[in-house]
């Protein structure tokens, strides 16, 4: 057990130091599971049981990307249809705290209804399109990192994590949303409220138009059609899950290939060359195929702690030495800033049980939220502020100083109205 300890714990540090050590967090997830699940079989020396656990473990796992692969294929091929112009290219405004404050209702919502990562790419491209100012332009960034985190927290499809803990029961669509949408909220609100402030009067300055956009081979038609339409079947999902039951990750198959069927109608009459980078096909090799292998990684290198019964141990000490959930989970939620949140939450889902935490428990939701927003304390903390850091070339320092402590300010006013509204409401 010691040894599946320290395993785990230098693929954990070797992930949280992916920039220093140049080293992909994907390949240090996979070694780590690989080396967790032989050096496992091995010591236990039971080949059925053993086999039994990985296949439980596989099965949860695969269910979470398959549903991933299926939303970032939907959304590749929206945007290859330039779909989010029909949001994006409404936002008009002179002033930059008017548009700040566009821009994160547009990423609170989009995140909510796509996820965070997807929504932040979107957000910070369109960023290059509006201000001319490097600064303007990476305080929004900022900005849209924490939108983006807040919004995908509320959500069962926005965040990843809220993502997992909806697909193995441990939370349901509509008490995710009814008891995490106002402090999700409060999250963003503070830090926007404290951010205007500081840009009062400031004008903004529009970079010069490029003339026009190449490589658009959509027609408005098209492009609403497959933007309306990737929209509602995303946002349709937790309905489908609802009604029949069915594990998320078949509506989302589903509406894939209801969306891929209607593209290739759509398109039937263009030659080959001029629909290729319009079709499934295409958004299928798009995908970061590499974020999925770092899902695939350490979700079965926490299992391998669940199985060794680490994480009850882990659940035990915790309770012994903090004793309150909501510090134990306000711990989690700031230890999700320096540490990936994925694997965080994945071992709080081993640590706790579904027959002691019934689904929608206080414990559940609070996690959702804390490992949700606690991410955008950091640039590093969470896979939208890794996706601003890569388009914008935000520096580590450079985010510590301007926007850590609205994050934190932001983080600890939601958590404290989830607190309250938790007393208050039961």
């Amino acid at each position: 057990m010691l040894t599946i300890i320290i395993i785990f714990a230098l693929t954990y540090l070797a992930i949280a130091m992916e920039h220093p050590l140049r080293v992909n967090k994907s390949a240090s997830s996979l070694l780590g599971a690989g080396l967790l699940w032989t050096i496992y079989a091995t010591s236990l020396g039971d080949a059925r049981t053993v086999s039994e656990q990985l296949g439980d473990s596989l099965t949860g796992t695969a269910q979470i990307v398959f549903f991933l692969m299926g939303a970032m294929t939907i959304v590749e091929v929206v945007d290859a249809h330039s779909g989010f112009d029909v949001i994006t290219s409404r936002i008009k405004t002179t002033r930059l705290a008017s548009l700040m404050w566009l821009i994160a209702a547009v990423t609170f919502v989009l995140s909510a209804l796509l996820d965070n990562l997807t929504t932040t790419i979107v957000m910070v491209s369109l960023l290059g399109k509006l201000l001319d100012k490097r600064q303007d332009r990476l305080c929004l960034a900022g900005i849209v990192v924490i939108a983006a985190n807040s919004g995908g927290a509320w959500s069962p499809i926005g965040d990843v994590t809220t993502t997992m803990l909806w697909i193995g029961g441990q939370v349901t669509t509509l008490g995710i949303i009814k008891a995490l949408w106002l402090p999700s909220v409060v999250s963003m609100l503070v830090p926007l409220a404290v951010m205007s402030f500081l840009m009062r009067g400031r004008q903004v300055e529009a970079p010069p138009q490029s003339g026009h956009d190449a490589g658009r081979q959509a027609s408005p038609f098209e492009r609403n059609v497959m933007f309306l339409l990737g929209l509602a079947i995303l946002v349709a999902v937790p309905v489908f899950k609802t009604i029949t039951h069915l594990p998320p990750f078949m509506g989302i198959l589903l509406g894939l290939g209801l969306l891929w069927l209607v593209g290739d109608l759509l398109h039937s009459n263009k030659d080959d060359q001029d629909k290729a980078r319009l079709t499934l096909a295409h958004a299928l090799s798009k995908i970061d195929m590499g974020s999925i292998m770092f899902f695939i990684g350490i979700l079965l290198a926490v299992a391998t702690l669940e199985h060794t019964h680490v994480l009850v141990a882990l659940a035990g000490w915790l309770d012994r030495t903090v004793g309150r959930q909501d510090l134990i989970v306000l711990i989690i939620g700031i230890a999700s800033a320096i540490v990936d949140n994925v694997p965080l939450v994945a071992a709080s889902m081993g640590m706790y049980s579904l027959s002691t935490f019934p689904a929608d428990h206080f414990l559940w939701e609070f996690l959702a939220y804390c490992a949700g927003t606690g991410g955008s304390i950091l640039i590093i903390g969470s896979a939208a502020g890794v996706a601003a850091m890569g388009l914008e070339r935000i520096q580590f320092g450079w985010y510590v100083r301007n926007i850590s402590a609205l994050a934190l300010v932001g983080y600890l006013a939601g958590a404290g109205t989830y607190l309250l509204q938790h007393r208050l409401m039961g």
